[in-house]
C-alpha cells in the first residue's frame, strides 16, 4: 500500500497557506506549513518529504537560499519533488530554478488543477524502504524494537546537531579542550545510540585527544583539530 503523501509548503502568506491547505486536503496527503527557510530547513532536517512548495520572497532569506541548500545537500531534500510560486519569472530565472531541481512552477494567484498536478504520480509512489540493518540493530539493542521511538529519538537529534556543530567548532577553533571533550562524550554516547560505531569511535578518540590536549600536549591538541572536522562532518550527513 502506499504511504501517505509529505508536502511541505514554505509561504508566509496565511490566505496563500490556508487555500494550498485546502487544495491539497486529502486522506493520502499530509501538508506541514512553515512561514521562512529557516524554518524549513529545520523540518526537512527532522523528517522527509515527498513534495516541497515554496514561495521565493520570503521574510530573512530567499526561497532561493533554500533551493541552492538542498542542491548542495541532497540528503535534507531527499526525493522530494520541488515546485515555487513565481510571479513572471523571466527565462534567466527561470533556467536558474530548474538548474536547482525546480520542476513545477505555480503562478500567483494559483489555479487549484495546477497545485493537485504537484501531486501527479505521488501518491502512487511504493512506500519507503525498510530501515538499514545498522538501524535495525540499534533499534533492537537500545529500544525494545521500538521503531517509532527510534526515530522520534533521531528527531530530536537532528534538532541538536546544528547547536553541537556551532559548539564544537567554536570550541575547537577557541581551544577550549575541557568543553570539547564534554561535547565529545555526550556525542559518543548519541551517535552509539543511533547505530553510528564509527562516528561514535571518532567521538571517543577526540574525547581522549581532547583530555591529552587540556594538559598541554602540542600532539593532542593538534589530534583534536584534526578529529573535530571529522565528527562535524558525520553529524551533518545526520541532519
Amino acid at each position: 500500500m502506499a504511504s501517505r503523501v509529505r508536502v511541505l509548503l514554505v509561504e508566509d502568506d496565511p490566505t496563500l497557506q490556508r487555500f494550498v491547505a485546502m487544495a491539497l486536503e486529502d486522506d493520502e496527503v499530509r501538508m506541514q506549513g512553515c512561514i521562512s527557510v529557516d524554518e524549513a530547513l529545520l523540518a526537512l532536517a527532522t523528517q522527509s518529504f515527498d513534495l516541497v512548495i515554496s514561495d521565493l520572497m520570503l521574510p530573512g532569506r530567499h526561497g532561493l537560499d533554500l533551493l541552492q541548500t538542498l542542491k548542495q545537500r541532497p540528503e535534507l531534500r531527499g526525493n522530494a519533488r520541488l515546485a515555487v510560486f513565481s510571479a513572471g519569472l523571466n527565462p534567466s530565472v527561470r533556467e536558474q530554478l530548474e538548474a536547482l531541481g525546480v520542476t513545477r512552477f505555480l503562478s500567483k494567484p494559483c489555479s487549484l488543477g495546477d497545485l493537485q498536478s504537484c501531486l501527479d504520480g505521488l501518491r502512487d509512489a511504493p512506500a519507503p524502504a525498510a530501515m538499514p540493518s545498522i538501524h535495525q540493530a540499534a533499534i533492537e539493542q537500545y529500544f525494545g524494537g521500538n521503531a517509532a521511538l527510534y526515530q522520534a529519538f533521531l528527531a530530536r537529534c537532528r534538532m541538536q546537531f546544528p547547536l553541537d556543530i556551532a559548539s564544537g567548532r567554536g570550541a575547537c577553533e577557541r581551544g577550549e579542550h575541557v568543553k570539547l571533550r564534554h561535547l565529545a562524550h555526550s556525542l559518543k554516547s548519541v551517535l552509539l545510540t543511533l547505530g553510528h560505531a564509527q562516528a561514535a569511535d571518532v567521538a571517543r578518540q577526540l574525547e581522549l585527544d581532547a583530555e591529552q590536549a587540556a594538559t598541554g600536549s602540542e600532539d593532542a591538541l593538534a589530534a583534536a583539530r584534526a578529529a573535530w572536522p571529522v565528527l562535524e562532518e558525520a553529524l551533518a550527513r545526520l541532519l
